[in-house]
């Protein structure tokens, strides 16, 4: 017994079976049990910390500290960052549908594109506003505008969501300012001019492969209904006053990612000094959120007659699901925690590494073994890179092959976005989706687009 536990928690294979029958068995527990999935995830991931070889005191702490418990620390790495992010996003998303704010920018998206180019509209818009802000970001403010198409469509949430969702997660992985291609571009001194164009040559044809043809043809396959506490009717005062003017709602959509878009230059391209920090304060997420809110409920509410008293409810009632997706996120993030605890990431990463692909395939696999091991986009990408730096530094390698290089790591570290990757439990509470329509649609979606990513970047590496 003692011999087969160490095989299983040293060896590269028993580390995979072991990372195996945890997500089989989580998904066992979530789709056949019907049990719900914050209990699944918890009780899983502390089955497979045990078996993997992580001591009780690591796991859970002692009974004077448990700060740096990793069942803390996995809650605590995500929560602390998207718990303001989503509470603000979802008023923010409220007074936008209440005001009927939403209905006005959806109709305008309508009238340029057409009634059946909507999911492309929604495609395109998730593309731009994607840019300047974080993938989760782009979700809680933009979510009622697919809410809305959907209840004026009639037909599936999922048709609306994946184009946005493919827009917002392409820019995540492949363009600048956001973390992971920034990050692999410091590691190989690639100029960030150089990642934005091959990262626009490589995602275009991966949004359009993934949220357009792949997420229009199983939208229609899957029918995803909007959840009726994400449902808010225009208010009787919005319909008596009329419609909001289109400027009024980009304003409020764009205020956040405007301020964080200034936050992530200021902080790149200005010096040292009250300007700088001023940008940074205000860049800040949740400062920008918030600022955005403060705006929305004047200029939408406010203004516009709204009460104290019905702001208020908006509020109240908009954040009373957000507790629901707060413990699933945080618990999938604390079982793809355990998953790298157990060294599975690692153990994975060596062996692709030695594999002696070519340069372009080793980037795009190790970084595909990494993001299926341990859930993250962002540390799939910096390690790699991190693997990788050392042979690209000493090799004669032009730009414009680095970039590409970057772009086969960023292809790969979203693919098979599955149960240890807090992206897939938002979307899944998010979008009123169960596990087994996430991995139908939103699991499928990411494969696509990584798989078409990739094949853009080993294409152009053929020329350069």
């Amino acid at each position: 017994m003692n011999e087969f536990l160490n095989w299983l928690r040293h060896d590269t294979a028993g580390l995979l079976l072991l990372a195996g029958v945890g997500i089989a068995l989580l998904l066992f527990l979530i789709i056949k049990v019907k049990l719900e999935p914050f209990i699944a995830l918890v009780g899983t991931g502390v089955i497979v910390a045990l078996v993997g070889g992580v001591s009780v005191e690591a796991l859970v702490g002692s009974a004077t500290k448990s700060s740096d418990a990793l069942i803390e620390k996995g809650f605590a790495g995500i929560l602390g960052h998207i718990t303001v992010i989503i509470g603000l996003g979802t008023v923010l998303g409220a007074i936008l549908e209440r005001s009927g704010g939403a209905e006005v920018l959806l109709g305008r998206l309508v009238k340029i594109f057409g009634e059946k180019g909507t999911p492309l509209a929604m495609g395109i818009t998730g593309f731009v506003l994607g840019i300047p802000v974080f993938f989760d970001i782009g979700i809680f403010v933009l979510a009622p505008l697919v809410y809305v198409a959907a209840i004026r469509g009639g037909k599936s949430l999922a048709l609306y969501a994946l184009p946005l969702l493919a827009g917002l997660s392409v820019t995540h992985a492949f363009l600048p300012p956001h973390p992971g291609p920034v990050a692999a571009a410091g590691l190989f001194h690639v100029d960030l001019g150089w990642i934005i164009v091959m990262g626009l040559i490589c995602g275009i044809p991966a949004w359009f492969a993934s949220g357009i043809l792949w997420g229009t043809w199983i939208g229609k396959r899957v029918m995803i209904n909007v959840p009726e506490d994400r449902i808010i009717e225009e208010s009787e005062e919005a319909k008596r006053i009329g419609e909001p003017s289109i400027g009024l709602v980009l304003l409020a959509i764009g205020m956040p990612m405007i301020l964080i878009l200034g936050g992530t230059f200021g902080n790149i391209f200005a010096p040292e000094g009250p300007i700088k920090s001023t940008l940074q304060f205000f860049g800040n997420p949740a400062i920008a959120l918030t600022v955005a809110v403060l705006l929305a409920m004047w200029l939408l509410g406010t203004r516009r007659g709204m009460s104290s008293a019905e702001l208020s409810e908006i509020t109240s009632s908009s954040l009373r699901p957000v507790g629901m997706i707060l413990l699933v996120v945080g618990a999938g993030a604390f079982f793809g925690a355990v998953l790298s605890a157990t060294g599975v990431g690692t153990a994975v990463a060596g062996s692709l590494s030695q594999a002696g692909l070519p340069i372009i395939v080793s980037a795009f696999v190790i970084s595909a073994g990494m993001r299926i091991a341990q859930g993250s986009a962002t540390v799939a990408i910096v390690t790699t890179g991190g693997i990788l730096a050392p042979t690209l530094t000493a090799g004669a390698y032009s730009q414009p092959q680095l970039a590409l290089i970057v772009m086969a790591i960023s292809s790969g570290s979203i693919i098979a976005s599955h149960v240890n990757d807090g992206g897939f439990w938002i979307i899944s509470k998010y979008f009123n989706m169960s596990v087994k329509d996430t991995l139908k649609t939103w699991t499928v979606l990411e494969t696509v687009l990584s798989v078409v990513g990739f094949g853009m970047a080993a294409l152009v590496y053929q020329f350069v």
